[in-house]
């Protein structure tokens, strides 16, 4: 399967002042698979340490962090030469061994034409009794499968180059062919695993059964959380998020039987390992849009819309077989798969607008940033002179001018409202493709 990511592993590996890499993610989203893939492509050797299947190795890093003696240590358990220059090391979930974590730092000070990339989830929640080599590494984030990369792995590759492209109008025939696959991706999802068996059958009960697999790994995995965090609260925590992805909400809200900084650490703890997403409010006035976010007022959105539609017990001949995408699970879907695309397409945080004022209701669905400027989104059906909320946030706000509405229609541009109607499948292209 391709993944975009291999760009911006490119761009590291040519690096004049590079430093290790760590890939972070949530569980599942392809992150091994994408390292050894591209190290077997670039490199003469890809030499693989998986510190969460081989615990016996962590005794590598238990001593003093010299990176001549960690090589030499690791040659010997891996029977390899390890050629700097030539070679790429892969530590795999790097997360079980904090000190492999403080030893990124020595690679990159004595080893400097050492390529090497460590992967994981929870990073932040396993060096908290360690030192972390802030400065010394470098950060890519990876998510599930997006739309275009999901259009590729299904065999429609020019429909991908026109997702991956500025969106523009499309014959109706085309326009006609991607929303289908929108629909068709709602209920995959992006998760590798998933849309593998979905490419290799055609069939969608398929990656249903994948979709009921992985949920229940990341239900397994709480318990490794614990005694920090109650893993139930936890297993609440994330099905009241896929229920409640699109409305704003409250930590009481998320967990019954639970106290709310009990709900709070358990929340808190999902969107460390990636498998949620906060989306905070925030004013559209200016850059950074975190600098005022809010931490009490929020959203909430899960890794993948495949899994969250699993979640939520949809009932897919129901939901499936609806015309208007935006209406499939009260618009939800929708939300969640702007949300996704959004981040996949470099926002790496997410936020939304909601009217400061008492008794309002006015609230945009969310606020991107593009070309050093502030742009609204909202994902909605229907035409422009409905759209009450953002022609609020434009005359409110006139510099944030043009807001986009993402929708099923076809692309056009609205000038004398400040607006730019893209169909949902052009939110990547949108965000990013831009030249």
């Amino acid at each position: 399967m391709e993944r975009f990511i291999v760009d911006e592993l490119l761009t590291w590996k040519d690096q004049t002042r590079r430093k290790p890499l760590v890939v972070r993610g949530a569980r599942q989203v392809g992150k091994t698979w994408s390292i050894v893939n591209f190290g077997r492509e670039q490199f003469d050797a890809v030499h693989v340490v998986d510190l969460e299947r081989r615990p016996e190795w962590h005794r590598i890093f238990a001593g003093d962090l010299v990176a001549a003696e960690m090589l030499s240590e690791l040659e010997v358990f891996l029977n390899a030469r390890i050629e700097p220059g030539r070679d790429l090391l892969f530590i795999d979930e790097i997360q079980s061994c904090p000190r492999a974590i403080t030893a990124l730092r020595y690679f990159y000070e004595d080893c400097p034409d050492l390529h090497v990339i460590a992967a994981g989830s929870l990073l932040e929640f396993a060096t908290r009794d360690v030192s972390f080599p802030v400065g010394r590494v470098q950060f890519l984030e990876m998510g599930p499968m997006c739309f275009a990369e999901f259009l590729l792995a299904t065999d429609r590759g020019r429909l991908a180059e026109i997702v991956a492209m500025p969106p523009e109008r499309q014959p109706d025939s085309v326009h006609a062919l991607l929303m289908e696959g929108v629909r068709r991706y709602m209920f995959v999802g992006g998760m590798p695993e998933c849309v593998a068996a979905y490419a290799e059958t055609g069939r969608l009960r398929e990656a249903f059964e994948v979709q009921a697999e992985l949920v229940n790994a990341y239900r397994e995995d709480f318990a490794k959380y614990t005694p920090q965090v109650n893993r139930h609260c936890l297993n609440a925590v994330l099905a009241s998020v896929a229920r409640s992805v699109g409305r704003q909400t409250k930590y009481a809200n998320l967990a019954e039987g639970f106290s709310n900084p009990t709900i709070k650490k358990g929340f808190d703890l999902l969107c460390l390992a990636r498998v949620v997403r906060k989306v905070r409010a925030a004013s559209p006035s200016g850059l950074p849009l975190g600098a005022g976010a809010s931490e009490r007022k929020f959203k909430a959105l899960v890794v993948d819309i495949g899994l969250m539609q699993h979640l939520c017990g949809m009932q897919v001949e129901v939901e499936y077989a609806r015309t208007d995408l935006l209406a499939i699970f009260q618009g939800a879907l929708a939300e969640q798969f702007v949300g996704q695309e959004l981040a996949a397409a470099g926002q790496s945080e997410l936020f939304y607008w909601a009217r400061e004022a008492r008794n309002s209701s006015a609230e945009v669905d969310y606020l991107t940033a593009i070309d050093g400027r502030t742009r609204p989104v909202e994902v909605k059906g229907g035409a422009a002179g409905r759209l009450k909320s953002l022609h609020l946030l434009l005359k409110t706000f006139p510099d944030c001018a043009p807001g986009y509405v993402f929708s099923g229609a076809p692309y056009a541009e609205l000038p004398e409202q400040r607006l730019v109607f893209v169909p949902l499948y052009g939110v990547y292209g949108a965000m990013r493709g831009r030249p």
